[in-house]
């Protein structure tokens, strides 16, 4: 697959300053201008002001040249308009008008490797004496952005702007609510799900396995009870551990760890998934606001909140 994951995100929030001060104690480094790194991918993460939480943009990274060529040759054969320049390429996904360019960008390799975290399990010791997480102490940071899921009024048209147009794959369905799609070997970097205005559901962000997700969820929530949203679960499409927040302009943002992965030269085979099965596979119930998020008649009428 030329492409290769998510470079950025781009959000608009009417209270910078309080979104830096979430974003940083997440665990993202701040370098300035509301311009956030993880650990792995650098510069992830962009927050300026806007009158409502919204999505201002999002970067994908691809290999080279030949591969921006190829992008922008879909997206005109498809009738999109596509700006296009040697080592990137822009396009506005036509029905939430998200700006979406595909960019040349190294790929990432984590530095240092990501280490073998041992788990004891029934007849197996992989590790003796204290658990080792016990020895970390620092703040949690992680390492990338995972994915990013997208509401929209009409879910086959955006879907189609993704894979026909940028070059993203199928992966799994939930009926014709949403579509898990993938630009990369991790099983989705962008989910489209059907809703009644365009607006930014969640972020996600890979840290190293699931007791980084408890451990930086636990950080997040000892004085502030109030960003909690719903965890620890593991969800069933990308089997990845979750614990999602919610920082001060109403968006969610989630720890993930140990996604499932497609080979880039597998055929795979998408399944529909039917109810709850998409959601989780164990873990607490998603709370109705999770699944419809309080701020969306608000977002619907273009009004001011501090929430969204």
């Amino acid at each position: 697959m030329a492409l290769h994951g998510l470079a950025e995100v781009g959000i608009g929030v009417p209270d910078v300053a309080e979104a830096i001060g979430f974003y940083t104690e997440f665990g993202l480094e701040h370098r300035g201008d509301g311009r956030f790194a993880t650990r792995d991918g650098g510069e992830q993460l962009r927050i300026t002001h806007s009158p409502t939480r919204r999505l201002l943009g999002l970067t994908i990274a691809a290999d080279d040249p030949d591969d921006i060529a190829a992008v922008a040759q879909r997206l005109t054969a498809h009738g999109i308009t596509a700006h296009r320049h040697t080592d990137r390429v822009r396009a506005v996904e036509p029905v939430t008008g998200t700006p979406v360019t595909v960019a040349v960008r190294p790929r990432i390799a984590p530095d240092p490797p990501v280490p073998t975290t041992p788990y004891n399990g029934p007849g197996r010791i992989d590790r003796w004496g204290r658990a080792p997480f016990l020895t970390r102490t620092d703040r949690v940071r992680p390492r990338k952005l995972g994915h990013v899921v997208i509401g929209s009024t009409d879910l086959h048209t955006t879907s189609r702007f993704f894979t026909e147009g940028i070059g993203f794959r199928v992966s799994d369905h939930m009926g014709d609510r949403a579509a898990f799609l993938r630009c990369s070997v991790e099983h989705h970097n962008v989910l489209v799900m059907a809703a009644p205005v365009a607006f930014l559901h969640h972020t996600s962000w890979q840290v190293d396995d699931v007791d980084e997700v408890g451990r930086g969820a636990h950080a997040m929530l000892t004085d502030h009870p109030e960003r909690h949203t719903w965890g620890l679960g593991r969800h069933f499409a990308g089997a990845n551990f979750f614990w999602y927040l919610r920082d001060p302009a109403g968006t969610f943002c989630e720890y993930y760890s140990d996604m499932d992965t497609i080979p880039e030269d597998e055929l795979w085979t998408p399944q529909v998934l039917e109810g709850v099965q998409g959601l989780y596979a164990w873990g607490p119930p998603p709370p109705p606001s999770f699944l419809e998020p309080d701020d969306l008649a608000a977002l619907m009428t273009g009004a001011h909140s501090t929430r969204g």
